[in-house]
């Protein structure tokens, strides 16, 4: 167990501790752990298929004040996964659809929305008014970031991650045990782990994740139990196993002073490919999922398809009016092959087509894409478009 982090609030209203009376009846638990929790004050940075599973449950368990950070909009493609938003929805701020959900379920748990994207500037900043922070992002900037501007602010973060069955939580707290970057002291390198968008996840995972991240939350506030320092939980939604990792603080490691660029941190910014001419960086070309693809050429939108691979592989599989231009012969300064439309390249399995993005983007095509997971993931979504 650990001390409470925050301090009880003043005695509840009849109509909350009716409210909250299956909680108040629990072993240890109590008035006055839900006074801790009235009390406390959580920010939850990422309102997608992990926030939209957090800030409900928090409020739920009585959270009295959930400060929600993020920029993005409801799309359709949320909806399966991230149950807080609906068809209503469609298009506007997620904080704002998050924010009146949990208003229709409890008027008084007081939510703030940070429509922004949190960087090293503004989040230091942020974090001054919270207790807590839980990180629900999907990229490992966002995670990264987080998880130093927490730990130079002593303040406990609860972070996890979800891709395709698998999730995986812990709890990271400077002075209490190991942190993050004692577990993933540098981050995957480019393209080596998809995001939900590109990789898919199970829409049932998120809530199942989202739900132990609030957990560890209640846990953290009202000092019960004992919360995930040092251990990492995953869970496999296949097998329907957990397992749990125990790890230490990496001996010697830099401490965190200050934040930086964690987009050149984690590899997203690469000198190697910047612009000849002006010396300034070229931004990854933002890859595309197999599922996009596929709805692009369904709607017969004009697309150029490039496939990079050796003529031997292309032999055996190919998308169905693709062509040919290997990336040695690209790298070497091969011309592409005539047509209109935005350009997307494609390999085996997705590795080769990004270093042949980076070039075409080098060379001034605004308009290209990497096919993320290849050929390989392609013909698993749509099989009647690659010859064999």
């Amino acid at each position: 167990m650990t001390e409470p982090l925050v301090e009880p609030g003043p005695p509840l209203a009849p109509a909350r501790l009716a409210r909250f009376s299956r909680q108040l009846m629990l072993p240890g638990f109590g008035e006055l752990a839900q006074r801790r929790l009235q009390a406390a004050r959580v920010l939850v940075v990422g309102a997608g298929g992990l926030g939209s599973a957090v800030v409900p449950a928090l409020a739920g368990s009585g959270v009295g004040t959930i400060g929600i950070a993020d920029f993005d909009d409801v799309e359709l493609s949320n909806l399966p996964r991230q149950l807080s938003h609906g068809v209503a929805d469609l298009g506007r701020p997620k904080v704002d659809s998050l924010a009146e959900t949990v208003a229709a379920s409890d008027p008084e748990c007081r939510v703030i929305r940070h429509r922004e994207r949190v960087t090293a500037a503004n989040l230091p900043g942020i974090l001054d008014d919270y207790d807590v922070v839980v990180d629900g992002s999907d990229n490992f900037p966002t995670r990264y970031l987080t998880n130093d501007a927490a730990h130079l602010a002593g303040t406990p973060l609860v972070w996890g991650a979800i891709l395709r069955f698998h999730g995986q939580l812990g709890v990271a707290w400077r002075g209490h045990g190991p942190g993050y970057r004692d577990l993933f002291p540098v981050p995957p390198a480019p393209g080596e782990v998809p995001s939900c968008e590109l990789g898919g996840v199970l829409p049932s995972l998120c809530l199942v994740v989202g739900a132990l991240m609030a957990t560890e939350v209640v846990k953290l506030v009202t000092g019960l139990g004992d919360p995930l320092l040092g251990r990492v939980l995953s869970y496999d939604a296949l097998t329907a196993r957990t397992r749990e990792i125990a790890y230490t603080a990496i001996a010697g490691a830099d401490e965190i002073t200050d934040l930086i660029d964690y987009e050149r941190f984690c590899g997203l910014d690469d000198p190697s490919e910047a612009d000849a001419s002006t010396g300034d960086l070229l931004a990854a070309p933002a890859p595309i999922s197999a599922a996009d693809l596929l709805a692009r050429l369904r709607a017969d939108e004009p697309l150029r398809l490039i496939d990079v691979r050796e003529p031997s592989e292309a032999a055996l599989t190919s998308i169905d009016g693709s062509s040919l231009l290997p990336l040695g012969e690209l790298l070497g300064g091969a011309e592409l092959p005539p047509g209109d439309g935005p350009i997307v390249v494609y390999c085996e399995v997705g590795i080769r087509s990004q270093r042949a993005a980076r070039e075409l983007a080098r060379r001034g095509y605004a308009e290209v894409a990497s096919l993320d997971g290849g050929i390989q993931r392609f013909a698993g979504v749509a099989a009647d478009l690659v010859t064999r």
